[in-house]
């Protein structure tokens, strides 16, 4: 009987996982890269090495794992950072689809195509 009962909780997580794997997989595909209708998240920094990619990590599993499906677009803008938050920030721009790294200038010329956008 205890044999039975820990197969089916196994079966269960393995379905449920199973079915999370899809629906990332499927929001990753049908979702593009920017688009002009959401919600946008922005994030400046500034010499933030020891703390952005904690932060964006954190964020970003609580984003994608959560039930936040509103918000396809984050950018994250550097202002002039001397530190190595740049390369941290491009690094992080890679492993995740929804993150985009850019600097303050480019961001707002992004931001001004999305509202001229009809």
């Amino acid at each position: 009987m205890f044999n039975f009962l820990f197969n089916v909780v196994l079966w269960t997580l393995a379905l449920y996982g199973f079915w999370e794997i899809i629906k990332i997989i499927l929001r990753t595909y049908i979702h593009p890269k920017i688009s002009s209708n959401g919600i946008y998240l922005i994030v400046a920094v500034k010499n933030e090495e020891n703390k952005i990619e904690g932060f964006l990590r954190s964020f970003l599993f609580r984003l994608l794992y959560g039930r936040e499906d509103n918000i396809d677009n984050i950018f994250v803008v550097d202002l002039n950072s001397s530190d190595k938050t740049p390369d941290i920030l491009t690094i992080l721009a890679k492993d995740y689809d929804c993150l985009n790294y850019t600097d303050f200038k480019n961001c707002t010329q992004i931001i001004n195509t999305i509202a001229d956008e009809k």
